[in-house]
């Protein structure tokens, strides 16, 4: 059983910045589907980023050129920076799994989702 635990969360001014980090129970970067997702009050949880097994990422086209997915194999630790935060970018976050292995396609997708953390808080003021 695969367990994630994310860090990092807190609160921003509007234009600020923040790293979120994601430690795993155990050696799955190389090999497993990674992804970050938020969810805002009142809304449904959505993909924020993720990256596959080769490396490649993908991004919902709200945070493009403002966040960046990358993992520390060595480390076992996923990272979300983030840039030019919003108000709307306030949520819980959370790090995200895909079971099975290798996987070529980086989720943004609830659905492809195996294994969760419970998430840390994001608050962007205006």
């Amino acid at each position: 059983q695969v367990q994630l635990v994310e860090s990092g969360g807190g609160s921003a001014q509007a234009g600020g910045s923040l790293r979120l980090t994601c430690v795993a129970s155990e050696f799955v970067y190389s090999s497993y589907c990674m992804g970050w997702f938020r969810q805002a009050p009142g809304k449904e949880r959505e993909g924020v980023a993720g990256i596959d097994s080769e490396g490649r990422t993908r991004y919902v086209d709200s945070v493009k050129g403002r966040f960046t997915i990358s993992q520390d194999n060595a480390k076992n630790i996923l990272y979300l920076q983030m840039t030019n935060l919003k108000p709307e970018d306030t949520a819980v976050y959370y790090c995200a799994a895909v079971g099975g292995g290798y996987c070529d396609r980086a989720p943004l997708d609830v659905n492809e989702i195996d294994y969760w953390g419970k998430g840390t808080q994001v608050t962007v003021s205006s």
